[in-house]
């Protein structure tokens, strides 16, 4: 009997189908197949890549221009010296923050130390000697638990000048002073300046190993130390070069006090090989005290995308070139050396486990390349009074500074002339650990980032003290200051739409009424958006319906919360299912698509100052204008709703676009800057493949509840599943309560909410419908 219903069913189905898909064609042709008033998108392929290849051809126009375009930041006085001086102060201090070198530094302190061993004797402080100087291993005072670590050449008679000398990041102090193998003896540049009677000190760099990378004795991580101590410095102001220019600037403090005491000043001169060069220079370009600069080894590149990311500085590119650089250091003294570059690349083999490290290399630019941007540097040095201490030097491919360039730096500070011929160093004592060394310097700079995190709340409610919470108008209008330094300073933004909308569209499925298309916006040359509209049924003519923009997360499409037919998980096609709700919804594809091709993307962008986000808020407001203007739409019910990335779109993008009535932050809302920079949490986003996560400053400026506070007085809620491997209940919870205090606060308790439920990170789908009808105005089905 069940066989031959089973036959019979069969049968029906099979006789049926025919009818149905027929039946289902003709529904199809009820709705146009281009929406009115738009033209065909005939366009195909993959057009979230296309969209995130736009961009990045979008980048490197403004890449490009940024010689030209950069010169806005600056009002040079040449009338004199010190006009000139006085005029680029702005630029300097500026700088300095986008290096980080923003604390102050502590009194300086330097404390000789050497290794004992049983077998050791004379003077135990003395661990080298060399041709009419001592060695001497040291440290110094830098700031609250930071020290710098490394050598000090002390010559036997008065010294001539004081000079910190500063190696590459994969060279030991030892090795520049001659006690170790490993750099020739011709580029032992300290060596040979202790020779000519230069007191030297050599800070010892974060080498680019991954030996302490992680937290040291808990967790270790496959991701060179230099990109930790990035990620965890970048979200709260600071930079690993900035921490050790702080530790060069403290070693120009400390030799000042020196000379002080003595009743003459010596010339202060820093010199510097790859990594060091860079620290060198930019050590240079923001300390007057420094009176002669030699750099090698080290480019300002405006391609900084392609290195390590630990040398990504946010907005370097769109304020400094090499001109501009150099033009902080003049009319100081300046030697700038073409010759030997560090050659590393991270991570080294393809295929090789490395915990999501970013991509990057270094290596000798082209000649031409380099020249070319050197005479750009002297060109924008024309006409600077007083400047008669420029240098260019142009060395062999193998060596660090030849005899013309430490010439140069020399005669810059005075010093008698080189000795004949050297003589080799030698070691008197044990030399210090470098792994242990190592281990102090990654960890004191871990442990400052996390000291920043613990005090961020602090810095954030001093940054928000001109936040006036008398009631809801006097907060949202003293909270548009805090909105325009989200866009400029944390976004970047970039210009308003150039081109008309000309809008392409084309229907991608209907179904029970339900109409979705495809739609391409124009924003600007190559920028478009794009996303998938979602028609619902039963509208009259005239009718003017609530929008919900529903936002996909990482590696989403908008076909992920649009398209019934396909199931992506997390998702639950929500923007399906608030269309059959009555909602007209808008799905967008954002630009977070193509794992390291789009954050290759944002490292292009960022030392423009922009970033991902600068795109997608112009993307957004055209979409919403396009919205708009449609006449089944009421352009004052337009909400938001993301999950995931589209979470963080949540937090941000509606913020500082008004026409958005309201945002709800599903499956990221979270205590972000924890999220961010910890480095106990296994939460961190600092053991993943994420490097597209750290935003600078932040943490000083905003966490997700004062990102929320910018809503006000628009509704704002959260979806939270207890499950979410985003983070724990606790933080979110933690960070939430300050969301609804201030609602609350203003009398606005009804316009916030938090839902908990039992499941993983997902669209929930229950409080956060019944939220967008409530505060749309739009009856329950």
């Amino acid at each position: 009997m069940k066989l031959r219903s089973s036959i019979l069913r069969r049968c029906l189905q099979s006789s049926l189908l025919p009818l149905l898909l027929a039946t289902a064609v003709q529904a199809a042709d009820s709705s146009p197949a281009v929406l009115p008033g738009t033209q065909p998108l005939t366009q195909t392929g993959d057009l979230a890549h296309a969209l995130v290849g736009g961009i990045d051809r979008y980048l490197d126009r403004v890449l490009a221009a940024s010689p030209q375009t950069r010169a806005r930041h600056w009002n040079r006085d040449l009338n004199s010296p010190e006009a000139y001086v006085k005029s680029i102060e702005t630029n300097r201090q500026q700088l300095a923050r986008i290096l980080g070198v923003v604390d102050a530094r502590m009194p300086a302190q330097l404390r000789i130390s050497a290794p004992v061993s049983g077998g050791s004797s004379g003077n135990l402080a003395e661990v080298g000697r060399g041709r009419g100087f001592k060695v001497f291993s040291v440290s110094w005072s830098v700031l609250r638990g930071v020290e710098a670590d490394g050598l000090m050449l002390v010559p036997e008679g008065e010294a001539k000048a004081s000079v910190v000398a500063i190696a590459d990041a994969d060279q030991t102090p030892e090795q520049l002073a001659g006690l170790q193998p490993g750099v020739p003896e011709s580029d032992q540049f300290a060596r040979r300046l202790a020779e000519r009677g230069c007191r030297v000190l050599i800070p010892a760099l974060v080498d680019r190993s991954d030996t302490h990378s992680g937290l040291p004795g808990l967790r270790k991580l496959k991701q060179s130390q230099r990109e930790m101590l990035w990620r965890a410095s970048y979200e709260m102001g600071r930079t690993v070069q900035g921490y050790e220019i702080q530790k060069v600037l403290a070693a120009v403090d400390w030799l000042g006090s020196q000379q002080s005491a003595s009743g003459s000043k010596k010339p202060v001169g820093v010199i510097g090989y790859g990594e060091g060069g860079m620290v060198a220079c930019f050590a240079g370009a923001l300390d007057p005290r420094i009176d002669v600069t030699a750099v090698s080894g080290f480019q300002v590149n405006p391609r900084l995308h392609n290195e390590p990311i630990d040398r990504n500085v946010w907005s370097l590119t769109d304020q400094f070139g090499a001109g501009e650089i150099a033009g902080l250091i003049a009319p100081r003294g300046l030697v700038w050396v073409h010759g030997k570059f560090p050659e590393t690349q991270y991570p080294a083999k393809s295929g090789q486990s490395h915990h999501g490290a970013a991509p990057g290399k270094l290596g000798r630019p082209d000649p031409e390349v380099a020249r070319q941007v050197l005479e750009e540097a002297g060109a924008w040095l024309k006409g600077v009074p007083g400047l008669d201490q420029w240098k260019l030097v142009e060395a062999q491919p193998d060596e660090l500074f030849n005899d013309e360039a430490l010439g140069a730096f020399g005669d810059r500070l005075g010093l008698p002339e080189a000795p004949a011929a050297s003589t080799a160093v030698s070691a008197l004592q044990p030399l210090p650990d470098n792994t242990a060394r190592q281990l102090r310097a990654y960890s004191q700079i871990l442990e400052d980032t996390q000291w920043l995190m613990r005090e961020a709340e602090f810095t954030r409610a001093a940054f928000w003290n001109k936040a006036d919470r008398k009631n809801a108008d006097t907060f949202a209008r003293s909270t548009r200051a805090y909105r325009d330094y989200l866009l400029k300073e944390v976004i970047g933004p970039i210009p308003p739409a150039s081109l008309p909308a000309s809008p392409r569209t084309r229907k991608l499925i209907e179904t029970n009424g339900i109409t979705a298309y495809e739609v391409m916006l124009d924003v600007h040359p190559d920028v478009v958006a794009y996303g998938i509209l979602v028609v619902p049924r039963g509208l009259k003519p005239g009718e003017k319906r609530p929008v919900v923009v529903c936002q996909h997360g990482l590696e989403g499409r908008p076909t992920d919360v649009a398209d019934p037919r396909i199931d992506a998980g997390a998702y639950h096609t929500y923007a399906w299912r608030l269309a059959e709700r009555g909602f007209v919804t808008f799905a967008p594809q954002n630009c977070y698509i193509g794992e390291n091709r789009f954050r290759q993307v944002l490292r292009k962008a960022q030392p423009l100052k922009l970033t991902l986000w600068s795109f997608i808020h112009r993307q957004h407001e055209v979409i919403l204008d396009w919205l708009a203007s449609q006449d089944f739409v009421d352009p004052s019910r337009m909400a938001f709703y993301g999950l995931s990335y589209g979470g963080k779109t949540a937090m941000r993008i509606p913020q500082v676009i008004d026409r958005y009535c309201l945002s709800i932050c599903s499956a990221d809302y979270n205590e972000w800057i924890w999220k961010n920079v910890s480095a106990r949490s296994n939460y961190s986003y600092l053991y993943g493949g994420e490097y597209d996560m750290p935003e600078f400053n932040l943490g000083n400026t905003f966490n997700y509840a004062e990102l929320s506070w910018l809503m006000i007085p628009r509704p704002f809620m959260v979806e939270r599943g207890h499950d979410d491997g985003v983070g724990p209940d606790e933080w979110v919870a933690y960070e939430f309560a300050k969301t609804r205090r201030q609602y609350v606060k203003l009398g606005l308790g009804d316009r916030t909410e938090i839902e908990f439920f039992d499941g993983p990170h997902t669209i929930h789908g229950k409080g956060t419908f019944d939220f967008l009808h409530r505060h749309l105005r739009w009856p329950k089905p």
